[in-house]
């Protein structure tokens, strides 16, 4: 028997079968670029719908769909934190249906009807629902803390740093501009998406608001679009 033949053979075919391994585990292996578009597609995933909608403030019927939704005042809760915003009030909304049903999503076919009295009448005009991007300039992050000016820790009550009365005061810090990028960007994600979208579906709505949610007597949400009508009542 030539056993260097066969030595040969078998060399051959143990490079060929870890040839085809690597290829195979080659073409299995995601890409840098896949791995990131991956990374990026979780990352923008949006407010998740709960569970039911009784785990929302109040819901109704609007045809075969259900509006379910929740008054957060002038906070704005994401996934990742939660921020505030003087000048906008919040409304987290849920969307469901039977099972593979789907409905088309605009943001105006909410309205908020704030203080209307008992009658609820139409006379009393309802609030218009505010573009996300109009509460990023009044948004804040409470977490956030504005570092200690240089000049307030040099200087002392007796003299010290110097300085007289008539100085003026040291410019209030700004939040760096990476940490407002981020804080935006999260709040858009959280935003209720528009245009046709399988249900559930949740996100949150803005409505233009500068007084205190303790004012605030009654509210109603009302939605209109091509689900049908409902209407909400909130809780402040």
């Amino acid at each position: 028997m030539d056993t260097s033949r066969i030595t040969r053979a078998l060399v051959a075919a143990a490079a060929l079968t870890a040839l085809l391994c690597w290829g195979v585990l080659g073409q299995d292996a995601p890409s840098p670029d896949a791995q990131a578009k991956d990374a990026q597609s979780r990352d923008t995933k949006g407010l998740p719908p709960r569970a039911t909608p009784g785990d929302y403030q109040a819901h109704a019927q609007a045809g075969t769909v259900t509006i379910a939704a929740e008054f957060k005042g002038h906070s704005v809760p994401t996934p990742e934190a939660a921020f505030t915003t003087e000048d906008y009030v919040t409304v987290e909304v849920g969307l469901f249906g039977p099972p593979e049903a789907r409905v088309t999503l605009s943001q105006e076919d909410f309205t908020l009807r704030i203080n209307a009295g008992k009658s609820r009448t139409k006379k009393s005009t309802p609030v218009p629902i505010q573009p996300y991007a109009l509460v990023f300039k009044d948004l804040k992050d409470p977490e956030w803390v504005p570092p200690v000016p240089v000049e307030s820790k040099s200087k002392t009550s007796i003299g010290g740093g110097g300085g007289g009365q008539g100085d003026p005061p040291p410019a209030t810090p700004k939040m760096p501009f990476e940490l407002v990028r981020a804080m935006q960007q999260r709040v858009q994600k959280a935003v209720l998406p528009e245009g046709e979208r399988a249900l559930p579906v949740a996100g949150l709505i803005f409505f233009s608001y500068h007084g205190k949610t303790a004012s605030i007597r009654d509210m109603d949400l009302i939605y209109s679009g091509p689900a049908g009508k409902a209407s909400l009542t909130l809780q402040p």
